[in-house]
């Protein structure tokens, strides 16, 4: 089943476009390895840069593109399908696809490939006065 970007923001929760994303564990069919340099190159270009810019603003800044889900640090651009070094280095178009991609936070990126629950999962913590005020 192909993954995409289109069907992914048609789904209304986080828990459900986490279930969509997700990878149960598996990190993908062929990983970098010893290649690990492959994609290093690749996510150090000015062409992902710029790519990477662009998915941050379509996704405006938000954890599985899931509105008012601010991510407050280094945002990860997460392939839906994952790619392989075949695909960087014969530049197919599945790894500058927007359609193939989302921003996420780098807690969610782990829970997708490794199948862990990601923080954004858990309950925020209710606020009540002076909670943060330990001598009051």
């Amino acid at each position: 089943m192909t993954k995409t970007y289109s069907e992914l923001v048609c789904l209304d929760s986080f828990d459900d476009r986490f279930e969509y994303a997700s990878l149960n564990g598996h990190v993908g069919e062929e990983t970098f390895g010893f290649d690990r340099y492959i994609n290093q190159a690749l996510y150090s270009s000015e062409e992902w840069r710029q790519f990477r810019r662009q998915i941050i603003l379509r996704d405006n800044g938000c954890d599985l593109a899931v509105e008012g889900l601010y991510i407050p640090s280094y945002g990860v651009i997460h392939h839906l399908n994952p790619i392989t070094k075949k695909d960087i280095l014969e530049r197919r178009s599945c790894v500058f696809d927007p359609e193939n991609v989302v921003l996420v936070s780098s807690d969610t990126h782990r829970a997708i490939h490794y199948g862990s629950q990601p923080k954004a999962l858990n309950k925020p913590i209710e606020r009540r006065p002076n909670d943060t005020c330990p001598w009051k």
